[in-house]
């Protein structure tokens, strides 16, 4: 499949180590993709879920000691401390290869190696970049056929001398907790994956190689990985901006992403365009504008809420060719089910684990029929709403950039930064609520900057200072930055925004301000919205009160949060850049009058 030296020099050292008893070069050909599929059936690895209803679609099951990514077992690996330290966990390079090549030696013995070239980002784009992931497990080439861009066109896309390109070894090997590790060498373009066979864990391609390590390919190379949802909107006369937005995890990235608007915009003729859900990798182009393309091809959505009136385009994206992971089977139509689908668990069902139960009983006992981070991998080409600029190898320029997160009182509805800096320290202090389902703990504030916080691959720091160079970069071409909160609840604890396709009126809004339209109030805390220039239109129970009422800002709460980002700020120490720190201490001051 390539004559490349560097590529085959590397599966010399990876089969050496691995000692597969074969090894199979993923083409991506459907050929082989159906072999794959048809032994995975016949194993139970895969399970075939009702073809009419759902074709192409197929069902698999993880440990339950293997069900989601693994926070506490995921390392940046680098010759330095600081130069990963400390919001990652951190070990020597050297150290921890000496940990983990024992666990590797002959871990393949008596199994397939598969060797999966794969191409993030559109196959032909300057901007896109290769990954080579050797794995033993059918899922992962599975769901990278779904994810990325796999096959031949990825050793084309990579030539015949390049040696750039990401160096990931997976095994899923016993699946011990105890001897799990995800382990990213970012000096090195290498991902280490063992003992998990969970999507997280081991689509390499994924959170490892899309965020890790490109955060710090782009570091070093002058663009942007980013955790960010690229989203198109077009106006009545087909002109069609577009928005990156950052949110931690739970406060309605995806829902966003594939929005579709409310009535009285969708009658006017005004479109919503999904680019990406979960990624976006940005670069300075020849104009000077910021552009973003996504670099996957697929979602690996969480399954449990997804439902037609929670986001509908993520709903029919799952109805073919689609691999879900953990959920609920309808044993009498083989169909799948999770929480928050509908209100009519299957009676004939098995739950997640495998076991067969009557599903309204078990489900009204407060069981699960879905594990609560059941996932499905599904091809992006299947969403209704897909921009037709979603192969575009020189991706969409970014009109503005959004940061959100889930605050119950402290955050308005929405505000602009003053300016690219002050955007950055926005960006910088985000800051997720969580909920009562999360930790049985509510309302304790947990810091994740630009929501990079468990995906930034260097120095936290560094990271910032490269947000400020790019904006230096960027000049007067550079995306206004804007803070958005969906979640202000009254005292009840009821949220007052009614969310979901009404966010679209809060984009408007910022499009706006982008292109001069609307003017605002300058606040301590940045530009605040005219509650009269945030539409309302057929919201019956939204007044223009109680838009100023979700604009308010108590200063004493900020000044509160504050002390917050200054600890994040002192933990990052000696490398947080001091002009964030003066952002910080001017909010202070201004908050303080």
């Amino acid at each position: 499949m390539t004559t490349n030296k560097n590529v085959l020099a590397w599966i010399d050292e990876v089969t050496a180590l691995l000692k597969p008893a074969k090894t199979v070069w993923i083409d991506g050909s459907d050929a082989q993709l159906t072999a794959l599929r048809n032994e995975a059936l016949s194993t139970g690895e895969m399970i075939e879920l009702n073809q009419e209803a759902l074709p192409g679609c197929l069902l698999h099951r993880t440990k339950p000691n293997d069900v989601a990514r693994v926070e506490a077992r995921t390392f940046i690996c680098t010759k330095e401390k600081a130069d990963a330290a400390p919001i990652n966990n951190w070990m020597e390079t050297s150290e921890m290869k000496a940990k983990l090549l024992p666990l590797y030696d002959g871990v393949m013995e008596g199994r397939t190696m598969y060797v999966i070239p794969y191409c993030m980002g559109p196959l032909g784009s300057p901007f896109s970049k290769v990954g080579i992931e050797v794995t033993d497990s059918i899922y992962v080439v599975l769901n990278m056929d779904i994810m990325t861009r796999m096959g031949q066109g990825a050793l084309d896309q990579l030539g015949t001398e390049s040696n750039d390109f990401v160096r990931g070894m997976h095994s899923k090997a016993q699946v011990d907790e105890e001897k799990r590790y995800i382990v990213q060498f970012p000096e090195e373009n290498a991902i280490w994956s063992i003992n998990s066979a969970y999507g997280g864990n081991v689509l390499l391609g994924k959170k490892c190689f899309a965020l890790r390590i490109a955060s710090y390919q782009g570091f070093k190379e002058g663009w942007m990985a980013e955790h960010m949802l690229i989203l198109g909107i077009e106006d009545p006369q087909g002109n069609t901006q577009y928005i990156t937005a950052a949110f931690p995890s739970a406060c309605g990235k995806t829902n966003l992403a594939m929005l579709i608007p409310p009535e009285y915009l969708k009658s006017k003729g005004y479109k919503v365009w999904t680019v990406g859900d979960d990624i976006a990798w940005m670069h300075i182009g020849d104009d000077g504008r910021l552009y973003a393309i996504n670099p996957e091809a697929g979602f690996f959505g969480v399954a449990p809420g997804t439902n037609v009136k929670s986001n509908f385009n993520a709903l029919e994206s799952t109805l073919k060719n689609t691999i879900f992971t953990n959920v609920g089977l309808n044993n009498d139509n083989m169909t799948v089910w999770w929480e928050g689908l509908d209100k009519n668990p299957p009676v004939n069902a098995t739950e997640w684990k495998g076991a067969k139960v009557n599903g309204v009983e078990f489900t009204a006992e407060g069981n699960k029929l879905a594990h609560p981070n059941s996932r499905f991998t599904a091809p992006a080409i299947n969403c209704p709403c897909l921009s037709k600029e979603f192969n575009n190898p020189n991706g969409v320029p970014v009109t503005a950039m959004v940061f959100g997160g889930r605050r119950a009182k402290t955050a308005p509805l929405v505000y602009q930064s003053f300016d690219w800096a002050h955007g950055v320290y926005v960006g910088s202090a985000m800051a997720s609520e969580t909920t009562a389902a999360a930790t049985g703990a509510v309302g304790v504030v947990r810091r994740d900057p630009m929501a990079m916080r468990p995906f930034t691959g260097y120095n936290m720091g560094d990271y910032f200072g490269h947000w400020l160079e790019m904006g230096e970069k960027l000049g007067d071409k550079a995306p206004k930055i804007f803070n958005v909160n969906w979640f202000r609840t009254d005292d009840e604890g009821h949220f007052i925004w009614p969310g979901f396709g009404d966010n679209m009126r809060v984009l408007m809004w910022i499009l706006d301000r982008c292109n001069g339209k609307v003017e605002a109030n300058e606040t301590a805390i940045g530009y605040m919205p005219n509650a009269e220039d945030i539409d309302i239109t057929d919201l019956d129970d939204i007044t223009v009160d109680t838009i100023k009422g979700l604009l308010e800002v108590d200063a004493d709460l900020w000044l509160e949060d504050c002390n917050g980002v200054e600890e994040l700020y002192n933990e990052i120490g000696e490398r947080m850049p001091q002009q964030l720190r003066d952002q910080l201490a001017s909010l202070k001051a201004r908050l303080s009058k």
